[in-house]
């Protein structure tokens, strides 16, 4: 813990953590923005910007594979928050499920009892199944459009569909993750950015976890 500008903070995330995160944004950025012209003729005004449709073709399978970066770099470089994650959004309780009855007040600025949650709270759980999801459904689908020789015809014309389901089942979730960041849990962009959050944001979103945390540190310093 550390105390910066008169607030105390608690470490949450390690820079593996970070930089597979600002991949994966990054990466799925750039395949939304290149894919617009290739889906429908009105974003064709965005092929200038990659240089015509071929090279809209090539920053997309670029993207591609930097989409399939991050979770190989969470466990290169981060092992140990790879495996809090998996922990984390395996772990279902009644804390959790108590969670989705609460926050649909606090959503709408209403007051709210969400009883204390995890390293990763319920929503986040909720996001992460379905970012994985979804992204599954754009890699495996996108790898048979890539290379369609190597698949039948029926898995081909079926990869398609899924392809675009993928990524509008995918872009709400974005829009979803980035509202809650902003609107609703500000804070929490201090831990994606610079790895750690003030400890008064830990203790209301994450008391849980926050509990763990002081009761290790009272244990170091017994």
């Amino acid at each position: 813990m550390s105390n910066k500008n008169k607030q105390k903070t608690i470490k949450r995330f390690n820079k593996g953590f970070i930089i597979s995160h600002w991949v994966n944004a990054a990466a799925f950025f750039v395949l939304y923005i290149s894919a617009l012209p290739m889906y429908t003729e009105f974003f064709d005004w965005l092929y200038p910007v990659f240089g015509g449709p071929a090279g809209a073709r090539l920053v997309h399978r670029i993207a591609a594979v930097a989409f399939m970066l991050p979770l190989p770099i969470m466990i290169l470089l981060d092992l140990k928050g790879f495996k809090n994650w998996m922990k984390n959004i395996f772990s279902w309780k009644k804390h959790d499920i108590q969670f989705f009855k609460e926050f649909p007040k606090e959503f709408f600025g209403r007051k709210a009892k969400v009883p204390k949650q995890d390293f990763f709270n319920a929503g986040e759980k909720a996001n992460s199944w379905l970012m994985i999801f979804t992204t599954l459904m754009l890699i495996f689908s996108g790898l048979v459009m890539w290379f369609p020789q190597n698949f039948s015809q029926g898995v081909v014309m079926w990869a398609y569909p899924i392809h675009n389901i993928g990524l509008g089942l995918a872009a709400a979730v974005v829009v979803g993750h980035i509202y809650m960041s902003i609107a609703l849990a500000k804070p929490s962009l201090r831990g994606i950015f610079k790895g750690d959050v003030t400890e008064e944001y830990a203790k209301d979103h994450h008391g849980r976890w926050y509990d763990e945390v002081k009761e290790e540190n009272k244990k170091k310093h017994a």
